[in-house]
């Protein structure tokens, strides 16, 4: 099937519709935290705290969605989650305290941990096996690719007139985002071919019971730890470059901010391409393929780092979108592909928790080595500025983790 053709499919399709609305609205809302945290405090590092956030609700919502991979019906955990979350966002604005933001950033964390895994875990019912690659690009591509765009509707939604409803900075955002999760839960209401996920005939005879489904059993697949090392991978150098992209384009490559946004969204437009190369080779081992988009992303971040002139950053931060999506969907398609039941569930689990924990921890272990290495001059390179070599650092780190993923068929 071609993309076209996936698109099609009309459960899948009332899915991504979802996502997109959704992922567009949390991204709005993303962008409304960090700036009533930074009027409220003034502070560069309360503001990282809001990332910092992302850690403790990933541990704490593992488990918890770990348990509903065996006992909860996807669909209606999804809905559930949209609801609680529209609500969650609604309330944000009501009250005038620091503390409040983070406690409410700090829960709509813990139920997107909850959300996701049920999700990802639902596409092998929407599309053919054939398909997955392309279905989970898509569906990531709702979730990242609508950073450029979520950033120019909140400017545009918190530039009108009335978008400080009541005296409350940012309502309007607030609520438009709250009005998207509540989209997202009247599309997946209508997925009924949705349920509960259990555990087909073929599962392991070592396989948790459905009344004790625990988060470090997914720890005991060997497919998850084939694949583990390619998600950190990608957290680490997403983070690497979300915490520094900025500053490396500001200052080491003096470009504006209408040019950061221009890197922005060809960073997207690069991931667009990846999903595009992904469907038109189809590769038979998809394990070969995740570690084949690993090996990438290491020399994209180091060449990157080096760049010259804006143009090749400009260039570097396409290849590295297309190298981001190859990776992330080919290693989905080897979770979905290879497993069922319960196990996928909890395979997502793992997925989504270290993708989420590990972009907290690159992000702001490189912002601060990026603050203390000023410039480190070497025998051939040259004088690299704390920026360029922690970015190189990081590509390095990242080619190197390309050897630990797994090429040999996972035993059961």
């Amino acid at each position: 099937m071609t993309l076209v053709d996936v698109v099609r499919r009309r459960g899948y399709r009332t899915l991504l519709i979802g996502q997109g609305v959704s992922a567009l609205g949390d991204w709005m809302g993303t962008f409304a935290f960090i700036a009533v945290v930074s009027n409220e405090s003034g502070s560069s590092t309360a503001v990282g705290g809001i990332l910092a956030l992302r850690l403790v609700p990933a541990a704490l919502g593992a488990p918890l969605a770990a348990r509903a991979a065996g006992k909860w019906d996807r669909r209606k955990t999804m809905v559930a989650m949209d609801l609680v979350r529209a609500g969650m966002i609604a309330v944000v604005p009501l009250v005038r305290a620091l503390w409040w933001i983070y406690l409410w950033a700090f829960l709509l964390e813990v139920a997107s941990i909850v959300f996701l895994p049920a999700r990802d875990s639902s596409i092998p019912d929407l599309v053919d096996e054939d398909d997955l690659p392309v279905a989970n690009g898509l569906v990531l591509g709702s979730s990242y690719g609508t950073i450029p765009l979520g950033a120019a509707a909140f400017a545009a939604a918190a530039a009108l007139p009335g978008a400080d409803l009541f005296g409350r900075p940012y309502a309007l955002v607030f609520w438009i985002d709250g009005l998207t999760f509540v989209v997202s839960a009247l599309m997946i209401m209508r997925l009924t071919q949705l349920g509960r996920a259990t555990a087909s005939a073929s599962a392991s005879a070592s396989a948790p019971a459905e009344h004790d489904v625990r988060f470090r059993d997914a720890f005991r697949l060997p497919l998850v730890r084939a694949v583990l090392p390619a998600t950190i991978s990608v957290a680490f150098g997403l983070g690497a470059l979300f915490s520094l992209g900025i500053r490396f384009v500001r200052d080491v490559m003096h470009a504006s901010d209408a040019q950061f946004g221009v890197l922005v969204a060809l960073f997207g437009v690069g991931a667009s391409v990846g999903l595009g190369l992904l469907q038109m080779r189809r590769p038979a081992d998809e394990l070969s393929a995740t570690r084949a988009g690993v090996a990438a992303l290491g020399i994209i971040v180091g060449a990157f780092s080096l760049a010259p002139a804006l143009g090749f950053a400009f260039l570097g931060a396409a290849a590295f979108g297309a190298a981001a999506a190859w990776t992330l969907a080919s290693g989905m398609a080897a979770l979905q592909s290879q497993l069922d039941g319960r196990e996928r569930v909890l395979a997502f689990t793992v997925f989504h928790v270290v993708i989420r924990s590990g972009l907290a921890v690159a992000a702001i272990g490189a912002g601060l080595a990026g603050d203390v290495v000023s410039s480190v001059h070497w025998p051939v390179v040259g004088t690299l500025e704390g920026t360029r070599l922690v970015l190189l650092c990081s590509g390095v780190l990242v080619f190197l983790a390309s050897a630990r993923v797994s090429l040999r068929e996972p035993q059961r």
